[in-house]
């Protein structure tokens, strides 16, 4: 295998992630903890662009799953985003067995895990309607204000935008209740409140 030829489609991922064979998506997998940012980059979104449109990264499910308890943060934000793009195709129901270590990355001690894998979940909600009450559940007891002041609007918009997408599929009174508090709570600047005003009232 040539990561040359993954240096040179580095431009072109979305036709070079349709093209991917079972042989070279088996090399790729390994390069997820190559120590060049640049390589272990493109052969990570390679396979998330794989994985939009094809179950054959879903095998690899457990490699990702490993990545969770990673004392690594790249790699526990490789392996949510990786097992967030694979839901879709898990018709074996192995999310819900690691759900709970899912979500536990929603209050990762690095904060951009936290925000990575709070902003994974609209990209699987629907794939996973069962577990929706749950996912809600964690969001909303999430403690925004014990966080940096620098970082409470950025997670808190975070958690805003992933509880409108889980509305759209189940609505409930725990996420309205939640959206008014956080829109009046204080920790939204004015421009923030109003630019989500339209999905939060939407017409």
């Amino acid at each position: 295998m040539d990561i040359n030829a993954l240096i040179s489609q580095k431009n072109n991922l979305e036709e070079f992630a349709a093209s991917l064979t079972a042989e070279y998506i088996n090399f790729l997998v390994p390069l997820l903890t190559e120590k060049n940012d640049e390589i272990r980059y493109l052969a990570f979104l390679v396979l998330c662009e794989r994985s939009n449109n094809h179950p054959d990264i879903y095998p690899y499910w457990d490699v990702f799953v490993s990545k969770l308890s990673s004392e690594d943060t790249y790699q526990r934000t490789i392996g949510a985003t990786l097992i967030a793009a694979n839901i879709r195709w898990d018709e074996k129901k192995k999310f819900a067995r690691i759900f709970q270590t899912y979500m536990s990355l929603c209050n990762d001690e690095k904060f951009a895990a936290s925000r990575l894998t709070i902003q994974t979940i609209p990209v699987w909600a629907k794939y996973a309607p069962e577990l929706l009450d749950k996912v809600v559940d964690e969001l909303v007891h999430i403690n925004v204000r014990s966080l940096k002041e620098s970082q409470r609007k950025l997670i808190l918009l975070d958690i805003i935008n992933a509880l409108i997408a889980i509305r759209e599929l189940k609505p409930s009174e725990k996420i309205t209740k939640y959206l008014i508090e956080a829109m009046t709570g204080g920790l939204l600047d004015k421009k923030s409140v109003k630019k989500l005003e339209p999905q939060l009232n939407p017409t």
